[in-house]
């Protein structure tokens, strides 16, 4: 065991867990769409129904995830690599070119994925460099395609 590690290999021993691959979508305080890719999702309980997810503290997006009531998490199809790409890029208009619609309060959804879950913001908890964000499930959609896999810094079956 080696208690004097750096941050790059923490970083390169945690990429050997498999994780899921989601984007999280939600409107800003001016009612605009935004979204991530977001691998640190899990869930917490079955009663009440509670999912978690973590955002930088750094993220461009922080400030407007905090402030946001309600939002979204797509779990991402197998055949969905470039919309992982696309909410994980530079700053553009990461909705263009996808298909969505209106999910409860508003907020986007994106039409394709493996499974969503539509959320209120149950709590906000400070994690080292990031905040964990809980979310009461208020709705879900479960479909029957394969996951997208992210495992070693890239996306597998």
């Amino acid at each position: 065991m080696n208690s004097d590690f750096t941050e790059s290999q923490i970083r390169n021993a945690l990429a050997g867990f498999a994780t899921g691959v989601t984007v999280v979508t939600a409107l800003n305080k001016h009612m605009k769409k935004i979204g991530m890719t977001v691998n640190s999702f899990n869930s917490v309980s079955l009663k009440p129904p509670l999912v978690l997810w973590s955002i930088s503290c750094e993220s461009r997006y922080f400030r407007d995830f905090m402030l946001a009531e309600t939002f979204a998490i797509h779990v991402l199809a197998a055949d969905q690599q470039d919309i992982s790409k696309k909410f994980a890029g530079p700053e553009v208009d990461r909705f263009d070119g996808v298909s969505f619609s209106q999910g409860l309060f508003g907020m986007p959804l994106i039409n394709h994925y493996r499974a969503c879950f539509q959320c209120s913001v149950a709590d906000r908890y400070p994690g080292g460099d990031h905040m964990i964000i809980v979310g009461k499930v208020i709705a879900i959609d479960n479909r029957e395609h394969k996951p997208l896999i992210f495992y070693g810094g890239g996306y597998g079956l």
